[in-house]
């Protein structure tokens, strides 16, 4: 099989985690305008999560069910108990609060795992390759992106085509318009927050298998969450779909080109980007 057929495979599986990093990012900003620098922090917690149902003696099925669960539990307590209060401050205090969550999360997460990373078994049915004539490729991989893409159709429906994706989208446009119908427009905008809270667990558990487990993956994350979220264009759904694949696939094409620079053209993909549209592949004008 050619190798760069098959890298680009590899980038779509990759940047379906990707979107799914991005996708509570552009929930958050977009519909509630709120920045959030903790979210990576939800992705380590969901990583460690898993880790941990695991060596309970659950399996990897059980650990994606529960670590988003929880997560989605933790995010909406933190939206309630703290940043609820922050909405109608200015973005800078949005950016230094959320940034300080995060540090604390993370020495938290080394207090109780350890600074060292910790590996995740692949699931015993989904380990080996698939050969389907000349196409080799593991299953996890094939089973990821799969998982990835059915999990983007869901959301696109909960947000486009139900009454509750309806009322963020009112709610983050006009919020004294919807309270007037009576409805509580924060109680919606704490779901929303811990619905995008609980994809980047997703993307948490998804990943454990291919890259391990260690308290720094969430700055990672994060840089890359931004940067698919900017490509796509802020408060785009189907923006972070396409800049997340984009993403994956630059930097695994790259990385048998040249890997020292593959992380380094994912922000030239982006500076192109938005030289050509500065307002993402699918943003509107602000």
């Amino acid at each position: 099989m050619n190798v760069y057929l098959l890298q680009i495979i590899n980038g779509f599986g990759i940047g379906m985690i990707y979107f799914l990093l991005a996708v509570g990012l552009t929930i958050i900003f977009g519909l509630l305008r709120f920045v959030n620098f903790a979210h990576g922090a939800f992705y380590v917690i969901a990583a460690y999560c898993c880790y941990t149902v695991i060596q309970l003696g659950a399996n990897f099925w059980t650990a994606l069910v529960i670590a988003p669960v929880v997560v989605g539990c933790i995010a909406w307590a933190i939206e309630r108990l703290l940043l609820r209060h922050m909405y109608d401050l200015p973005h800078e205090f949005h950016i230094l609060f959320t940034l300080g969550l995060a540090w604390v999360i993370q020495e938290l997460v080394i207090l109780y795992w350890g600074p060292v990373g910790v590996n995740v078994s692949t699931p015993q049915i989904l380990s080996g390759v698939v050969m389907w004539g000349a196409f080799i490729y593991p299953k996890y991989r094939l089973f990821m992106i799969a998982f990835s893409a059915a999990l983007a159709l869901i959301l696109w429906l909960l947000l486009e085509r139900t009454r509750l994706g309806s009322i963020i989208r009112a709610g983050s446009e006009q919020p004294e318009m919807v309270t007037l119908l009576r409805i509580n427009v924060y109680r919606v905008f704490g779901l929303a927050f811990a619905l995008g809270a609980a994809t980047a667990a997703l993307a948490g558990v998804l990943a454990a298998p291919l890259r391990g487990v260690e308290p720094f993956m969430g700055n990672e994350a994060l840089v890359i969450a931004f940067v698919v979220v900017v490509v796509g264009g802020m408060g785009s759904f189907t923006g972070a779909l396409l800049a997340g694949i984009l993403v994956g696939i630059v930097q695994s094409v790259m990385s048998t080109l040249w890997p020292q620079g593959a992380n380094l053209m994912i922000y030239v993909a982006m500076a192109l980007v938005l030289l050509v549209r500065p307002n993402g592949l699918l943003g509107r004008a602000q």
